[in-house]
């Protein structure tokens, strides 16, 4: 970074310090947690939303064994938050090398037995949080235990999030709609009153039909969002991702959450944050492989505002979202 930008960053800092505005990010997975670290550094009054749809790997065995919800997200997003130094990061990300707890993270059982010890998930996560003295809040969209569904396009349905994309990639046939088990699953209060009193509205980016769109799901969530005098964001995956969005665009994303909603009450973002930068070529390969792509942008959308960059950055030969390019892009535009 040269001394013009320098200069330029801290100003937007100093600016952004000044408003203090209370940022509420939605989503869930990996996505999410990887842009927390970008936001947290503008602004310590950020809130987490995350979804508890999640029923695969260790998350899922403790759901099944203890009734509790998944604490895989939860997780993620709560170390995002914590002090990068902190040696509680090491232990929570810990996973056991074999036995019958293999694979499972320290961080989720901690956060099972928090659990144990709680008034409710709600209380285990803000204890939690304590523990780690994280900058800002997590807040699970529910305490309902929430079951995905999914219709494809050949009309079968369906259940739970980690058997969606494997049965779409199994049968070559696409997700026409994701919806929840139960019907009017409440969201926490503490979700809604966080979205009504948002300056800053940042959604996504994640698994497109497994961890964005079944936030908006949840009684009264996207109501919030729409009613919201916020600055409200998008932000697009930049990868396609195999059993879920194959050979989307990124207007494909967009329209997909439009479909799941009530569109007479409005757009429910202003802008879309999306990447224009191209991978190297060993790297595109590889995900080739995997049957994954860059999302490409054809037609963008006139009733959205774009905010374009390359925001491609690579960790551990996997593709992320720079989250601070992302961060100090979204800023800048909120003080305009």
């Amino acid at each position: 970074m040269d001394m013009k930008e320098y200069i330029r960053e801290f100003t937007l800092k100093d600016i952004v310090k000044v408003r203090n505005p209370k940022v509420v990010a939605i989503g869930g997975g990996t996505g999410l947690s990887v842009i927390l670290r970008g936001l947290k550094k503008y602004t310590n009054n950020l809130t987490a939303i995350v979804t508890v749809g999640d029923d695969g790997g260790g998350s899922g065995q403790l759901r099944e064994d203890l009734g509790i919800l998944p604490p895989g997200d939860i997780r993620s997003c709560i170390l995002a938050l914590a002090d990068d130094e902190n040696v509680m990061q090491e232990l929570f990300n810990y996973r056991f090398p074999g036995g019958c707890m293999e694979g499972q993270s320290f961080g989720n059982l901690f956060l099972a037995a928090m659990n144990g010890i709680s008034q409710d998930f709600y209380d285990a996560v803000r204890r939690t949080s304590d523990v780690l003295q994280i900058k800002g809040e997590v807040l699970p969209v529910t305490l309902a235990q929430m079951v995905l569904m999914a219709a494809l396009q050949n009309g079968e349905i369906i259940e739970g999030e980690s058997a969606i994309p494997k049965a779409a990639l199994a049968q070559q046939c696409p997700i026409a709609r994701i919806f929840l088990k139960q019907d009017q699953i409440r969201p926490l209060p503490e979700t809604i009153e966080a979205i009504k009193n948002a300056d800053m509205i940042v959604l996504g980016p994640g698994s497109l039909y497994t961890s964005v769109i079944p936030n908006l799901l949840i009684k009264d969530v996207a109501r919030a969002i729409f009613d919201s005098r916020a600055s409200r964001f998008y932000i697009c995956n930049i990868m396609t991702q195999p059993g879920e969005t194959d050979g989307y665009t990124q207007e494909d994303h967009i329209r997909a959450i439009e479909a799941h909603l009530d569109q007479a009450e409005g757009r429910l973002f202003d802008y879309v944050v999306a990447n224009t930068g191209n991978l190297p070529k060993s790297i595109e390969e590889k995900y080739q492989k995997c049957e994954s792509k860059v999302v490409e942008i054809k037609n963008p959308l006139k009733e959205y505002q774009y905010i374009l960059d390359d925001y491609v950055v690579m960790e551990n030969g996997y593709v992320r979202h720079d989250a601070d390019l992302l961060a100090r892009r979204i800023f800048e535009t909120y003080v305009k």
